[in-house]
């Protein structure tokens, strides 16, 4: 007899993610039939025909693309603001408590408040950017510093034996030794970063966006296009979040 082979962790993973979805389409069945409320609660098929439907508009696709340049805008100047002051808040005791303050505010602040004060200073198409930016820089500062911090001594000693630290230092030895903690905190952003970029597109009305789509479809009472668009930003997120780990599958090959 032939044994079967073993499914194995990758595999495993996708059909358990698979049943997370099948599992939200069932909730939303269910919370449908609580409520007896199909407007706001469409059936499955419904949202599924307006995924469809949505992906095979133009309109759809520069949607999209908006959204998606405003995410990889606002991941870029995070996440270069973000590294730089992580590590300086690594190597200086006094610079992190210095900045203690600020990541707190930045961190704790509502998105609402934070985009009607950008909304004050900046122009509106910039807002999505620049409050999305905002909110994410404490996400990549901390990770960055803690990253820094659980470096073994031992390994630090070793360059510091030849080499004082500089930009080749950086690279060749904090980065990677930083890799999982960058990893994961670039994951968290990308989630986060496009609810704060969708959610400051709706408020400002930032023309052939996500943000737009979705108040243009709740102000219409079509909600099984709500779904669908958040359906589509969960799988924008994850593929996004998806590209660091196949351009590094890329380098080990």
């Amino acid at each position: 007899m032939k044994r079967n082979k073993p499914i194995n962790g990758k595999t495993k993973e996708t059909l358990v993610f698979c049943l997370g979805i099948l599992l939200v389409g069932i909730l939303i069945q269910v919370a449908g039939w609580l409520k007896g409320d199909r407007l706001v609660f469409p059936d499955v098929t419904e949202i599924l025909r307006a995924f469809v439907r949505l992906l095979g508009q133009e309109i759809t696709w520069r949607r999209i693309g908006t959204t998606l340049l405003h995410l990889l805008e606002a991941l870029l100047a995070a996440g270069t603001i973000g590294l730089a002051l992580g590590l300086l808040q690594g190597r200086s005791r006094t610079v992190y408590t210095l900045l203690k303050p600020t990541m707190i505010f930045l961190r704790t602040i509502p998105m609402i408040v934070m985009a009607v004060i950008i909304m004050v200073l900046a122009p509106y198409p910039r807002v999505p950017l620049i409050a999305t930016t905002l909110m994410l820089i404490p996400l990549i500062s901390e990770a960055t510093c803690e990253g820094f911090r659980r470096i073994e001594p031992e390994l630090v000693d070793v360059y510091r034996m030849n080499s004082g630290f500089n930009a080749l230092v950086l690279f060749r030895v904090y980065l990677p030794l930083m890799a999982g903690y960058l990893k994961q905190a670039c994951v968290n952003a990308v989630g986060m970063g496009i609810k704060l970029v969708v959610t400051t597109e709706y408020l400002v009305q930032t023309r052939d966006s996500l943000g737009k789509a979705v108040y243009s479809s709740s102000y219409f009472n079509e909600y099984e296009d709500i779904y669908a668009y958040a359906l589509i930003m969960v799988l924008l997120a994850l593929a996004v979040s998806g590209i660091p780990a196949l351009l590094a599958r890329g380098r080990r090959k």
